[in-house]
């Protein structure tokens, strides 16, 4: 009996092999295709860098970059996001770059990445704050840097199954002691988020929660205070609850989950936003300068990544200063993007402020580096 249905289904695995090949076959073909007309019409960007490092090479950064690129492609696109709904459906799986914890609590994967020469990489980050510091103190501005924890740091209770790496357990602190050993005045946030818990990040998103932001902006305040800086112009915040709103984070988007129906994706939460009013100054407190218009340029610029762009982050130091600031921090900026661009911008030179917030997240203290911050005499 047992032959019979061997027989069976050999038979019929033959019979279903060459319509498996033609499927597979018509699929490559136009995959190729949509790849080859992507590239030519210029859709979809497959250059190498101007300048291609062998650190670039080796470590995957320019093939990962290709690949990026490849992604966009209108049929590879379409059918990854077919794979990744049938892998979320059928066993929950979130892809490579989004892991599962407890209770619909998801994490970036990049942030328990052990990157090659992690240690040298992270030297040279502290080298070039460094000199960012002392080319900001010649023209007299001060800088004040702000280390972002991970969530998986911070949210720790609800990794359930997955590990973090003890290697990664002393990261902010040794990276803190590099700058420290330099005189660079450096916050690590860890120390008064981790009191929060899982109450200081989003469930589904990378970034902190309001809650988070606001311990955050506190340090922050008492270190611009530190610094000897009274931050202007003048300005008073209100701050007022809204209404809670079904919200999926970017982790969902970044698992390729978000095109699907709200009721196939991981779990949302509800996020209650605030809402911020300006309130206005009173007349007998206003200079002469202020009148005219001179003193409304922020003296504060921040820059940094996209968590000074999410949970009403700016409006939050605001509140805790004072005073509004310049904010020039860029989504997807890591490192350095944020930095490179106002430093070579016309906001920098033109209104030079007195202090510069540098926002970094944990998990870009250790990811290769290339030097792109240009500071010009």
């Amino acid at each position: 009996m047992t032959d019979t249905h061997n027989s069976a289904a050999e038979a019929l695995t033959a019979k279903l092999s060459p319509l498996a090949g033609m499927v597979m076959l018509v699929f490559f073909v136009a995959g190729l295709a949509s790849v080859i007309w992507s590239v030519v019409s210029g859709k979809v960007a497959v250059q190498p860098p101007k300048e291609l490092t062998n650190e670039q090479l080796f470590n995957g950064a320019f093939t990962h970059r290709i690949a990026d690129e490849l992604a966009n492609v209108p049929f590879a696109e379409q059918a990854a996001n077919l794979e990744r709904a049938a892998s979320w459906l059928a066993i929950g799986d979130t892809g490579t770059r989004v892991r599962r914890g407890c209770d619909g609590w998801l994490f970036l994967a990049d942030e328990n990445r052990i990157h090659h020469h992690a240690e040298a990489n992270a030297a040279a980050k502290a080298e070039k704050v460094t000199a960012v510091r002392d080319w900001l103190a010649k023209r007299n501005i001060k800088l004040l840097v702000a280390v972002v924890p991970d969530k998986s740091r911070i949210a720790s209770e609800q990794l359930c199954g997955l590990a973090r790496s003890a290697q990664l357990a002393e990261r902010v602190k040794d990276w803190q002691a590099l700058l420290a050993a330099q005189n660079v005045p450096v916050l690590n946030l860890a120390e008064v988020m981790a009191p929060l818990g899982s109450d200081a990040f989003l469930r589904t998103d990378t970034h902190w929660s309001e809650l988070g932001a606001a311990a955050a902006t506190q340090a922050i305040a008492a270190g611009v205070s530190a610094q000897g800086i009274s931050a202007t112009p003048a300005q008073q915040l209100k701050r007022e609850a809204g209404e809670a709103q079904l919200w999926h984070g970017d982790l969902v988007r970044l698992a390729g989950l978000d095109w699907l129906p709200v009721a196939l994706r991981p779990a949302g939460e509800q996020l209650a936003a605030s809402t911020f009013t300006v309130q206005e100054q009173a007349s007998d407190e206003l200079s002469l300068d202020d009148l005219f218009g001179d003193s409304q340029l922020p003296n504060i610029a921040l820059i940094g990544t996209s968590f000074s762009r999410n949970s009403n982050f700016v409006r939050l130091l605001e509140q805790a200063l004072g005073a509004s600031i310049g904010n020039f921090a860029k989504d997807g900026g890591e490192f350095s993007g944020a930095a490179k661009a106002y430093f070579s911008g016309k906001e920098f030179s033109q209104s030079p402020p007195q202090l510069v917030i540098w926002e970094i997240p944990e998990r870009d203290l250790q990811s290769p580096y290339v030097d792109d911050i240009a500071l010009a005499d």
